[in-house]
This record gives structure tokens, sequence and C-alpha cells, in this order.
């Protein structure tokens, strides 16, 4: 797998695009319908050419998606071939979808309490080359259905899984640092400004659907606030995302995405202390400045988050 959860087109769509959103989170499977049917008809072995025409027919989030993260037929077709138990088991979480789009439905109705401006632009399903397992943009965002479902290192139950991770990437189709999104290597591609992004989407997620996308960083960090925060804070203006960013690599149970970690922390920080949540939401999820928003978030390394209740 690549990096969870990240990578942003550039574009946002702005007003005329927020008007045709709906109220209720439309989840969009007809891309996947085709890739199945395509499966099935050619016995789970679709040549190059049939994959690209499957890429070239489909939706525009699919084509997007394509563009994005490289999908190409001749790439998913070597997926398949490597990994053919991943697109069979991928069929196992279209069945969990439909309690998915009932408990997003809740979760965004909460978002919608605490931060009026939402609107919800679709999430599309699609099959790829089992990466990436999502991106977004202000004009939607884009499931690839085989990735999230391999991904049980983020959650362990697949429903589960699909909720919190499509409820981070609606977060990212809101944010402001999300609309002018710098590649990793631009010097503005910074730790901090990073961290901010997936932290902060995941502090939402997590208020409004129940959990982070990743419940492992809470075990790994337990006891070593401190040391992995005062690193942090050390690198944090630097662009060399690799020690904390999109670091995840298939093997050993070795702690990755560290900076979503802190970056989440930095946001809790600063909802915590506010009196108003609504305006704190508000901040966290339209911030451009990071380092306003780190000092105004009152947080330090190693800092326990009820020091953040208690002020």
């Amino acid at each position: 797998m690549e990096l969870p959860m990240r990578a942003f087109l550039a574009a946002a769509c702005g007003a005329m695009c927020s008007a045709a959103f709906a109220a209720t989170p439309e989840i969009h499977t007809g891309d996947v319908d085709r890739f199945y049917a395509l499966y099935d008809a050619t016995g789970g072995r679709p040549s190059v050419e049939q994959l690209d025409a499957y890429l070239a027919g489909g939706s525009q989030r699919l084509q997007e998606f394509a563009r994005a993260r490289r999908v190409t037929g001749e790439r998913i077709a070597a997926q398949i071939a490597s990994n053919p138990g991943m697109y069979e088991h991928a069929r196992e979480c279209l069945r969990v979808l439909p309690a998915v789009e009932r408990r997003l439905q809740a979760a965004l109705d909460t978002l919608s309490d605490l931060y009026p401006d939402a609107a919800y632009p679709p999430v599309a399903i699609v099959v790829g080359r089992g990466r990436p397992v999502g991106i977004a943009d202000p004009s939607g965002a884009t499931i690839g259905l085989e990735a999230l479902c391999a991904a049980d290192f983020l959650h362990p139950d697949p429903e589960d899984r699909f909720v919190h991770v499509i409820a981070h990437e609606y977060v990212h189709t809101l944010q402001a640092l999300a609309r002018d999104e710098p590649e990793p290597g631009d010097p503005r591609a910074t730790v901090l400004r990073m961290s901010l992004l997936e932290g902060a989407a995941e502090f939402v997620a997590e208020l409004v659907s129940g959990s982070v996308s990743n419940i492992h960083h809470a075990e790994w960090t337990r006891g070593r606030e401190l040391e992995i925060e005062t690193a942090f804070q050390a690198a944090m203006h630097g662009s060399d995302l690799g020690p904390w960013l999109y670091n995840y690599r298939p093997g050993p149970d070795e702690p990755y995405d560290l900076g979503y970690w802190v970056g989440y922390r930095v946001a809790k920080a600063y909802y915590l202390q506010a009196e108003d949540k609504r305006a704190a939401v508000a901040r966290i999820i339209d911030l451009d400045d990071p380092d306003a928003f780190l000092r105004d978030s009152g947080w330090f390394p190693g800092m326990r988050l009820d020091d953040a209740r208690a002020r």
C-alpha cells in the first residue's frame, strides 16, 4: 500500500460546485459494477486493453483518480496477477456500504451542526491498482475499493474502516489547506503544514464519526509523547516528510504516519481550550496559517490533553 489517505487534486471548484452538493452523502459505485462485470466475464484475468477501456469509459472521478495516481490498465493487470486475492476480497467490502452510508449520514449531520458551511460532494468508489486508499479535492472524494478493503492496518473492522476513512476524506474536501496543496518536495510542503492538514482531518473525523482512521497511533505513542513531539518540533519547518508522513510499508508493525498523530493532537489541543466549540471547528477546518494555528493551540511537546481542557 501507498500512503494511507493522502493525495489531493489541485483544482478547487468553489461556489458553483457546492451549489450542486447534496445534504445526504452520495456514494457512487458504478465504476465498481463495471469493473466486476469485466472481471467476471474474463475469469478474473482482464487484459491490459480491456482495463484501459474500463478506465477510459469510467466516471469523471475514476478518470481523475487514474491521472492523479498513475493508474493504468497495465498497472491494474500487474496487481491482479501478483495479488488476485485483493480483488476477490474487495467484493466483501461492497456488502458493508449500505451501513456505511447510514452511519456517514449521522456523522455528517453532526458536522453540519458544528460547521454550518459544510456542503458534501459525492464519494466515488472505484477499483484501481491496489493504491492509494483515497484522494479528495473540493469537488469530491474517490476511494479505491480494493485498497481500502485491504487496509486492515488502519482499522480491523471493514465497516468501521470505511466510515472513518470516508469521514476523513470528507473533511479534506472542506479544508482551506487542501485547496492549494503543494506536492511533497515543494518547500511549502513542510512537516507542520502537512501534519496539520492530515491531523485536523483526523480530529474532525473523530469528532463526528467516533474514531480516527488509524487506531494504532494511540498504542504506538503511549508513553512516548514527549520524545516523539520533541523530534517533531525540531523537524516541523523542514520539508523532509519521510520520517513523519506517507511512510507506511507492508511488513513489520512499525509506527508510521506519526505526523497525522501530532497534527491531530495540535487540533485537539486547540479545540479543548476553546470556549466556542463551533468556532473552534471552523478555525480547524479553515486554517491557512499553520504557524499561527500552532501558536494559538497552546500545544507543546508531551502535553497532556486534559491540560488543554483546564485552560
